[in-house]
């Protein structure tokens, strides 16, 4: 990631009402949701949601897609994870460190 596409996002990011969007749109996986759902769990107005939609939509940190009548809105782990690495490029004395979210859900098997 490059300098201006991290502060594109970092300054999407630094508006409560759209990192609330965001984290919830992270905790609800590739699945995403409608703007709907994220309005009655945020307590955000459809009006005010579709402007934080955008800018999110903008910065790279969403991506939308038509599901039926609705728009389904779902976090892009891609760019999440661009933008982690970005920021813990130089840590650990210089030594690169990749913290990276996959956003799927794994079931391991336990033997009894």
């Amino acid at each position: 990631m490059e300098n201006k596409s991290a502060v594109i996002a970092l300054a999407a990011l630094a508006q409560e009402s759209r990192l609330q969007t965001f984290r919830l749109l992270v905790q609800a996986g590739p699945e995403g949701l409608v703007p709907t759902q994220i309005a009655e769990n945020l307590g955000i107005a459809p009006s005010s949601l579709s402007f934080h939609l955008k800018e999110l939509a903008h910065a790279g940190l969403i991506t939308s897609e038509k599901n039926g009548r609705s728009i389904l809105y779902v976090a892009n782990f891609t760019a999440m994870n661009g933008l982690i690495q970005f920021l813990t490029e130089n840590c650990c004395g210089g030594n690169p460190c990749t913290p990276v979210c996959t956003p799927a859900c794994v079931t391991v098997a336990t033997s009894t």
